[in-house]
């Protein structure tokens, strides 16, 4: 039984009968994030926009996928390709050699006061007004423990939760905190937040990723708990039924990075490998800028490291084989992005925004054939 479906930019591969049984109940929308690969999501959340396409009941997004989340919400067209477009693109927001000689860490904070200014003016208040009744969270890590956590997105303190989701260690300053807890990055633990769409009772979610599965990743060390109902529970916490292999699991991704490092080193330049990873850069260049910092390659940063590459590989892997109660519809690029997680061109970003376009009107068109294209009163707001 094949539970999920696959749009792209250039083809769509959805048994629309088999997704029509499953459009009538709760519908997500997840975001994965990518940094500025996010320019992808933007152009399919901007397709959505353009043919007053809202069938969801709750949102999630990760890091760059919460922001756009954030754009489509306040209903402004246009909002997340010029974060990414204008603002990332800036020396003001991250530059290499000023961050290697000076720690001059991501401007966050100062992304984020823009796109509340002129010209952008981020309509938080519309965005509420949006979303009514209904639920969005931005995926964040907790900090001391490593586990997925979850926090509304448009609540009073929206622009600290977003900074919480894209905080990405060693890049951002410091923790954020909250009278809850400090979290970074949610994508160290939750890159793309499926699971929990699927937990709080999504039955059709649709999946907007920024990379498609020929990204490889290692297997995962520890196979997955015999329980075939693990991802119930928070990714990190199935980490609780592989405490008795903890050493063994350590050893070997000692052996992992350490064979990342020695290829690492064989290459002449960083320039040439600052080409994005799914989260940061990779293992050996997150490595390698902490060499050239002056920081060493210590435990914390191993660990995240290592619930990183195993929660992805859990999140994979249940994106291919869902539960049978629900339907996965992936929105991802027919061909690996031309824009990194930083450092990309204007035109790469350009040409990545235009597949997200086209993706996204191919969507619109795959619900438009079951029936289904926004929640009554979503879009024409009284």
């Amino acid at each position: 039984m094949n539970n999920s479906g696959v749009i792209t930019n250039t083809a769509n591969m959805v048994d629309i009968d088999r997704l029509s049984k499953y459009t009538g109940g709760l519908n997500a929308l997840v975001a994965q994030g990518g940094g500025q690969r996010g320019i992808f999501t933007a152009g399919v959340l901007d397709a959505f926009l353009l043919s007053d396409f809202d069938p969801f009941h709750r949102f999630y997004g990760t890091s760059a996928g919460a922001l756009n989340l954030s754009a489509y919400l306040c209903r402004q067209k246009g909002i997340g390709r010029s974060f990414i477009l204008d603002l990332t693109t800036s020396a003001e927001f991250f530059h290499l050699f000023s961050y290697i000689r000076r720690k001059q860490y991501l401007g966050l904070d100062w992304a984020l006061e823009k796109i509340c200014d002129y010209p952008y003016r981020l309509d938080i208040d519309m965005g509420r007004r949006v979303l009514g009744s209904r639920q969005a969270y931005a995926a964040v890590t907790d900090a001391s423990r490593l586990i997925d956590c979850y926090l509304p997105m448009l609540a009073e303190d929206w622009k600290q939760v977003l900074t919480a989701t894209c905080a990405i260690p060693r890049l951002y300053e410091h923790e954020v905190n909250f009278p809850h807890g400090s979290y970074i990055d949610g994508g160290v633990s939750a890159s793309i937040p499926v699971q929990e769409a699927w937990r709080q009772g999504a039955r059709c979610i649709v999946v907007i990723r920024t990379e498609g599965d020929e990204v490889p990743i290692p297997e995962p060390l520890v196979s997955k708990p015999s329980d075939a109902e693990w991802y119930r529970d928070p990714l990190n916490l199935v980490q609780d039924h592989w405490q008795q292999k903890l050493t063994q699991w350590k050893g070997e991704w000692n052996d992992f990075f350490n064979d990342r490092i020695q290829r690492s080193k064989q290459q002449k330049q960083i320039l040439a490998s600052l080409n994005g990873g799914r989260w940061l850069f990779g293992a050996d260049d997150i490595y390698r800028l902490s060499h050239l910092l002056g920081d060493g390659f210590d435990s914390s940063l191993m660990d995240m490291l290592m619930v990183h590459y195993q929660t992805y590989s859990l999140t994979r892997d249940f994106l291919h084989t869902p539960p049978d109660d629900c339907f996965i519809v992936q929105i991802k690029p027919s061909q690996p992005l031309l824009s990194s997680s930083l450092m990309s061109s204007r035109e790469e970003l350009l040409h990545d925004y235009q597949l997200g376009l086209d993706a996204g009107f191919r969507c619109v068109e795959t619900f438009d054939q079951c029936g289904i294209t926004q929640l009554e009163g979503y879009f024409n707001l009284k």
